[in-house]
């Protein structure tokens, strides 16, 4: 079940950045935080009153409201790279933030048998290789590198903190709507800062992007719902390798949409992902 919770987190994150990316490419990336994010505070709302979830209220959801505060500096930080640069460059590199709860689980005593630490070691590989050797260029190519490594590293803390924030199922959804909750209101707040200054434009989203805003949103919740159950049901170090697997799938969604061309080396580095998933999930 690890590894079943682990990859659906890939395929929804993956699928999370590339609408991300695109959104950004017409709207500024801190609108489309707050938005997303919003829409998936209104359903997270919902969820928490149908199933009675205010119940699970407990000292553990400090860990949702630290989630929630980087997880917009985290994102904003994402989509700028996304418009930036190539997705299918970008993505991959953002998945070094792995190295975070992967550290904190081997730190709490977690030791992955020898064939996931084999999977483990082929599946970071692959995804570093995916990203491509493009880290020299021109200055817009330094800035989306220096602005996905700050990424990387708030993505891990999210997980590292959201695996923490519940043990039960209720109680996660309690957790994601109080990391949603703060989301919006770091965001919002900064939004607002943004508009006084005049540095972004007063936030105006057409009625025809609200289920492309929806999907990001709703996405990434899911794909943090999913994290959290796979970081719960097996060692934290094989759900966030498994995981940390989604820009394989931003870089296909990349290619079969926008036809970005992978170089042979991201193809190896995928190939290689997969090879490491297989590892982590039978090892």
């Amino acid at each position: 079940m690890t590894a079943l919770f682990a990859l659906a987190t890939s395929l929804l994150w993956g699928l999370a950045d590339f609408g991300g990316g695109l959104l950004t490419r017409r709207t500024p990336a801190l609108t489309v935080v707050v938005v997303s994010q919003s829409i998936a505070t209104v359903v997270l709302g919902a969820i928490v009153l149908v199933t009675g979830a205010w119940s699970e209220t407990g000292p553990r959801l400090w860990f949702a409201v630290a989630a929630g505060l980087v997880g917009p500096v985290a994102m904003l930080a994402f989509y700028k790279a996304l418009a930036l640069g190539p997705m299918g460059v970008v993505s991959p590199l953002g998945s070094i933030g792995v190295a975070v709860p992967v550290g904190v689980g081997l730190v709490l005593g977690e030791r992955p048998g020898p064939m996931q630490f084999v999977g483990i070691a082929i599946a970071v590989a692959g995804v570093v290789l995916a990203g491509g050797p493009q880290l020299r260029g021109a200055a817009v190519q330094r800035q989306a590198v220096l602005l996905t490594l700050l990424a990387a590293f708030g993505f891990g803390t999210v997980m590292t903190l959201i695996a923490e924030a519940s043990t039960t199922l209720t109680g996660l959804f309690l957790a994601l709507f109080v990391q949603r909750v703060t989301n919006v209101v770091a965001g919002g707040a900064a939004l607002c800062v943004s508009v006084r200054r005049g540095r972004v434009a007063p936030p105006r989203v057409a009625w025809r992007t609200v289920p492309a805003f929806a999907f990001v949103g709703l996405a990434d919740v899911a794909a943090n719902g999913t994290y959290s159950l796979a970081a719960q049901r097996g060692p934290v170090a094989v759900a966030a390798v498994l995981a940390s697997l989604y820009p394989v799938v931003t870089a296909v969604a990349a290619r079969g949409v926008l036809r970005e061309r992978l170089r042979g080396v991201q193809a190896v580095g995928a190939g290689l992902a997969l090879v490491g998933t297989v590892l982590l999930a039978t090892g």
